[in-house]
């Protein structure tokens, strides 16, 4: 069986609550959070040096890029065969820094939260 699509060919009319939600969502795998912390941190980098920096297989991390990409949070630009990926928004550090702190604050009630591990 084959997975379906990441994207669809136009925008889905949604509700604004429904769309924050997915750009919760957006941020909610631990893959895609990982590789936008390390493209905060290096500022550009290719899939392979992302693959060396992030706990995932190659084609899981394409679709996470894909997925990242797609949202609007980076930008893939081909440099030759090289394609080199980098976060187009900087909002998306300010996202993060501002769930690292509330996660500081939080640790003990997010880290027993079994309701999140049931999806």
């Amino acid at each position: 069986m084959s997975r379906p699509a990441i994207v669809t060919a136009g925008p889905i009319a949604l509700p604004r609550h429904e769309l924050l939600a997915r750009v919760f969502r957006t941020l909610g795998d631990a893959t895609r959070l990982r590789l936008l912390e390390v493209l905060l941190e290096v500022g550009e980098a290719t899939q392979s040096e992302l693959l060396d920096r992030v706990d995932a297989s190659q084609p899981r991390v394409s679709e996470h890029l894909n997925c990242l990409s797609w949202c609007g949070f980076i930008a893939a630009e081909r440099q030759g065969r090289t394609v080199r990926y980098r976060v187009i928004d900087e909002r998306a550090a300010a996202l993060i820094g501002l769930a690292q702190t509330f996660l500081d604050d939080n640790e003990a009630a997010v880290g027993s939260c079994t309701v999140l591990d049931a999806d």
